[in-house]
């Protein structure tokens, strides 16, 4: 039996993070890179919605991130985005070598802010950053564009492993760091997608 007043050991949080962008940009690749030791040699396009847990440890806290790969073709997105709600973090995804993933973009910050509870953090990546022979889209104009949604940007390659984790950890902090206005959930994994509308105080 624990003593009056000893501390309680206190279980590791829960932040939902929901990986979104147009088909094909390389959002399974980079959840695979983040969350496996190896890259596979090919994978299957997503198909409806997946997830990954990693726990990554912040400023002597332990967090839990449970990351939602969603598809990105148009007949999926009633459901893909049905899973932003309760959602504490987004990583948006285009491909440098695909102008229209790029364009895309808008539609998909739209849906956040329509969908997502207020005060989630994002975070936008420039994927295929390896692929120089077929770039079509300009580092400044993701860098522009990032500046435009006031969030970081980060040009990545889950093939060759360039910003994966950086951009994760800059993700994860930042949530860590709202988190007193942002309530993060227990060590329970949320299979339905679904959470309550969280109450988030005032800056």
């Amino acid at each position: 039996m624990a003593r009056p007043g000893a501390c309680e050991p206190q279980s590791a949080l829960l932040a939902k993070i929901v990986m979104a962008g147009e088909a094909d940009v390389g959002k399974t690749s980079i959840l695979r890179r983040y969350t496996q030791a190896s890259q596979p040699a090919s994978f299957i396009t997503t198909v409806g919605i997946d997830f990954k847990v990693k726990t990554v440890s912040l400023n002597d806290t332990t967090l839990k991130l449970q990351i939602w790969d969603t598809a990105g073709q148009e007949r999926f997105r009633t459901m893909t985005t049905s899973y932003f709600r309760g959602a504490h973090g987004f990583v948006l995804v285009y491909d440098v070598t695909n102008t229209e993933s790029f364009q895309g973009i808008a539609h998909w910050m739209k849906a956040i802010y329509e969908k997502a509870d207020e005060n989630v953090e994002v975070i936008l990546l420039g994927n295929k950053c390896d692929n120089e022979a077929e770039r079509a889209i300009p580092k400044h104009r993701g860098e522009k564009l990032a500046w435009e949604y006031g969030v970081p940007f980060f040009e990545t390659s889950a093939k060759n492993n360039v910003n994966i984790e950086h951009a994760f950890s800059v993700l994860a902090q930042e949530i860590l760091d709202k988190s007193s206005c942002i309530p993060l959930r227990p060590d329970v994994v949320d299979l339905s997608g679904n959470a309550q509308k969280r109450t988030c105080c005032k800056l």
